[in-house]
């Protein structure tokens, strides 16, 4: 079971074709990544490592500098932690409403229904963490732009999501509809909020805040609250980020000094961890496994687990779990 839920970094498979708009000039060196459940590729051969439901999607997107990913709304929630790089994500369908920046650690949780873009500012190749709201996420609203663009480049997206390539030899089906750009009154229902709003919608490093009630606090650990959508069973208060439209999950920042430990656990929750800095090892009731940046683990309800920083320099890592309010863990 360990290394069937364990996806190395090095082991991501990407789809550089699983949007209408990868082919487009500035968006077409981008590469999609489905780490847990579907997802939002509109091409179908997009490789899904774990495809286990979970109730939220954990995805991932890695672009060369300058490389931008069009403008776009989601129905659920769409979180980005940034692992590596530089990132502006871009609002509005005309990508003229504003903009936040991030860099390495740096989290944004996106509201649903209003259209962003993102493009790496930075001079090297840069990597987003992704977790998508639900486990069906819904497909992907593209700004008119998007369409014109894809028609020139030889992409044909199709009602429901499928994307066709007729430069490749694909054939848009018979009777099939294709998918129209977004009308006046729709692109009027996806509105940007307002700036002090989005404001609000982004957190760095500097600004997480320990909770000393967490149960896995303790010598050398730490954890950090950063989407809470409620207050949990496990002694967190809502926020910083809580949002005004659904999450389901809740985010948090685990830190842990060279050699900390936290003991072994019960959760009621599906549990995602995402290494972002420092060696991690992870003992599950079949093995243990060293998980390094970049690297994401799924843990099954119900099994337990106990962590190890293993690396001279200190431990980070970002947490999924399951639902708005997390269980307290069952130490055992």
């Amino acid at each position: 079971m360990t290394h069937s839920r364990l996806i190395r970094y090095a082991d991501l498979i990407p789809c550089r074709n699983a949007f209408v708009d990868s082919r487009s000039p500035g968006s077409d060196a981008k590469e999609n990544f489905t780490l847990i459940g579907p997802g939002v590729s509109e091409n179908p051969n997009q490789h899904v490592h774990i495809p286990e439901p979970h109730g939220f999607n954990i995805g991932g997107a890695r672009q060369p500098p300058r490389c931008l990913n069009s403008q776009h709304s989601h129905e659920t929630a769409e979180v980005f932690v940034a692992h590596s790089g530089q990132w502006r994500m871009i609002f509005g369908v005309n990508a003229d409403e504003g903009e936040a920046r991030m860099g390495p650690g740096d989290v944004i949780s996106i509201p649903t229904r209003m259209f962003r873009g993102f493009e790496n500012i930075g001079t090297e190749t840069g990597f987003l963490f992704a977790v998508l709201g639900g486990d069906n996420p819904g497909k992907v609203t593209w700004a008119p732009s998007v369409f014109d663009l894809a028609a020139r480049h030889g992409l044909v997206l199709l009602e429901g999501g499928k994307l066709v390539d007729t430069i490749a030899g694909e054939q848009v089906p018979a009777g099939a509809t294709l998918q129209r750009a977004p009308d006046a009154a729709e692109i009027a229902r996806l509105a940007t909020p307002p700036a002090e709003k989005l404001a609000g919608c982004v957190r760095t490093p500097a600004q997480f805040a320990p909770n000393p009630a967490s149960p896995l606090a303790g010598p050398g650990v730490t954890e950090s609250a950063i989407i809470t959508p409620t207050a949990t069973a496990d002694g967190f208060p809502p926020g910083p980020i809580a949002g005004w439209w659904a999450h389901g999950f809740n985010l948090r920042h685990l830190a842990m000094e060279s050699g900390a430990r936290v003991a072994a656990h019960l959760r009621d929750e599906p549990e995602v961890i995402f290494v972002h800095a420092g060696v991690l090892a992870v003992t599950l009731p079949d093995g243990d496994v060293l998980m390094g940046p970049g690297d994401t683990l799924t843990v099954p309800v119900g099994a337990a687990r106990s962590f190890r920083a293993t690396s001279s320099a200190a431990v980070a890592a970002y947490v999924v779990r399951g639902g708005d309010s997390p269980a307290a863990p069952r130490f055992i």
